[in-house]
């Protein structure tokens, strides 16, 4: 990566919102990864497309982030550009749909939901991730899922063409869709809500976050759900059935308070996590013939 480049991304996009030699450890929720050679974070989702432009031009590799919530980073870093939507977090309301971009908190999005008096994003308050992660993986939790609010995404594919897709062009399913496929990054969605009580939105708000604290292990950094829930049965409960509550490596361990989750004790590496993954999947496919599938993405 050459100066003349860096100075041209610095110039768009700001000194401060370019960085060398960043530690990707300070980007995910995990608390686990080496430095990017550059980590750019663009204020908005338009200089993002212009720094993904210019990347082009140079001839430099790149990839685009969110804040980290579902991503395990190497422990040797990453080469190239990686381009946060950290900064990309415009929110605005007109009636029941909200229009946000990519880089907004899932949180920030469903408190400005309940203070306009919208429901239907309460399941999402309590995800640590940002709506561009949110739709490429049509998260969800306590019954409710992207696919039953997002209207349509307006997406950057990987040949840098932007185009608006509706949900059904997006391919929702669990813990999937279009985007994940073809690489196309997600800019900005629209979700449509319905009118409510504002003080009922934040009672269920509440009761969410109570079971949240209740039962995952919040008092730990991690990437929320390790596994994909197989077919039938629940991750953690196959986990927990094989006698692996608590099994470590290193400094990665399964939760004891979910068998689903695997946390970072303090100073876990990557390569702890993946070994700790690999030797969970292998004795749970030993004990019930059962597949267990990452939903975390590895990033290298």
């Amino acid at each position: 990566m050459n100066d003349v480049f860096l100075q041209k991304l610095r110039e768009l996009l700001g000194e401060g919102a370019v960085r060398t030699e960043e530690s990707m450890a300070l980007h995910t929720t995990f608390h686990i990864g080496g430095p990017a050679e550059c980590y750019a974070a663009p204020s908005d989702s338009a200089r993002l497309v212009h720094a993904a432009e210019l990347c082009r031009e140079y001839g430099v590799t790149f990839r685009i982030i969110g804040r980290g919530s579902n991503l395990l980073v190497s422990d040797e870093g990453l080469r190239g550009v990686i381009i946060s939507t950290e900064n990309a977090e415009r929110v605005t309301v007109n009636g029941t749909r909200i229009t946000a971009e990519a880089g907004a908190g899932l949180a920030k999005i469903a408190g400005t939901a309940r203070r306009a008096s919208l429901t239907g994003m309460e399941f999402a308050a309590g995800i640590p991730g940002s709506l561009g992660g949110a739709v490429a993986m049509n998260a969800g939790a306590y019954g409710g899922e992207m696919k039953d609010i997002l209207v349509s995404a307006v997406v950057m594919a990987s040949d840098g063409t932007i185009h608006k897709l509706t949900a059904e062009e997006l391919g929702l399913g669990y813990r999937t869709s279009r985007i994940q496929k073809d690489g196309s990054v997600v800019l900005e969605a629209v979700l449509q809500l319905r009118e409510g009580d504002p003080e009922a939105i934040r009672a269920r708000m509440d009761e969410l976050a109570y079971q949240r604290k209740s039962k995952q292990p919040l008092e730990y950094p991690s990437a929320g759900s390790m596994f994909k829930r197989p077919e039938g049965y629940f991750a953690g409960k196959l986990i927990d059935d094989a006698g692996l509550r608590g099994f470590t490596v290193g400094g990665a361990q399964v939760s004891e308070k979910h068998c689903g989750f695997v946390i970072n004790r303090g100073d876990a590496t990557a390569k702890d996590v993946l070994a700790l993954c690999d030797e969970v999947s292998r004795i749970v496919g030993e004990k019930f013939g059962v597949r267990l599938e990452r939903e975390v993405k590895y990033l290298r």
